[in-house]
């Protein structure tokens, strides 16, 4: 639970012994109270993490905090940030014409489970705009061919930097990204996929998993890179199949795995939870 005035506190570093103390130490010296508190400290990367979440004294202001737990960071070296829960991060969707996701991203969002704000809906074609209506979200039709990527890219960015967007979110959107592009996203843009790869690509998979008679499905939500569908993984599930399932009912529960494990991922970054480890990633759930 978080109230209007918890703050989270995400960092890491190279691991040594004194940081969990210090970081104690320092928040108590502020007056705050911590509510939990998540580690580890990754024994092939020597680099250390950690999550809290706190409640400081009352009506203190962010900067206030951020200033005072400057020296503890710059001792340690630390990448860190400092959040207010309170304050959503503002999410912008991204889809062609495969749309599950984007339902469920959206219910999601107006039900409450999704504590961001989704500041509007970008695709390649014009399919969703009404679905994007029916909850009230801006939709931008920005298509792309070969000739137009770039310029298409280029007002992407527009609209990241316009409506303050700190996660892209790629929803089946069944375009490759260029890699300046995804330099510019770095750290702030998930994807979503069946997790085939690298077994079956291109066009069908579920289709050509079927005709090879697998047993395991599942979907893979991920930081996007210019390494296609290989950034660092978020989330995973499976489901079993068998015998009896037709590639169609494959493809249902494809569908299903797709929009759990994206809305996992997605929830997981929006509350802070996630840290980058090089080409991996520490959950803290």
């Amino acid at each position: 639970m978080t109230s209007g005035n918890d703050c989270i506190l995400t960092l890491s570093c190279a691991d040594r012994v004194g940081i969990v103390h210090a970081v104690a130490a320092n928040l108590h010296a502020q007056g705050a109270n911590i509510l939990d508190s998540a580690q580890f400290g990754d024994p092939d990367t020597s680099r250390f993490f950690m999550r809290v979440h706190f409640a400081p004294q009352a009506a203190t202001p962010l900067a206030v905090l951020k200033e005072a737990f400057a020296p503890v960071a710059a001792e340690f070296a630390m990448d860190w940030q400092m959040h207010l829960p309170a304050e959503r991060p503002r999410v912008l969707l991204m889809v062609s014409k495969f749309d599950h996701c984007l339902h469920d991203l959206l219910y999601r969002h107006r039900s409450g489970e999704l504590k961001c704000e989704i500041t509007s809906v970008v695709s390649n074609h014009r399919d969703t705009y009404q679905l994007a209506a029916s909850y009230g979200v801006p939709f931008h039709h920005i298509p792309v061919t070969t000739d137009t990527k770039a310029r298409a890219e280029a007002k992407l960015l527009e609209l990241v930097a316009e409506e303050n967007v700190e996660l892209v979110v790629l929803a089946r959107y069944m375009q490759v990204l260029s890699a300046a592009l995804c330099t510019s996203l770095s750290g702030r843009a998930i994807n979503i996929h069946h997790s085939f790869l690298p077994s079956f690509k291109g066009a069908r998979p579920y289709h050509q998993a079927h005709a090879r008679g697998v047993k395991l499905i599942g979907a893979t939500a991920h930081y996007v890179t210019s390494d296609l569908d290989e950034g660092p993984i978020i989330e995973q599930e499976a489901a079993r199949v068998d015998h009896k399932f037709t590639a169609e009912e494959m493809v249902e529960a494809g569908r299903d795995v797709e929009r759990l494990v994206l809305a996992r991922a997605v929830r997981l970054h929006i509350e802070r939870r996630v840290l980058m480890n090089g080409h991996k990633t520490v959950v803290f759930r």
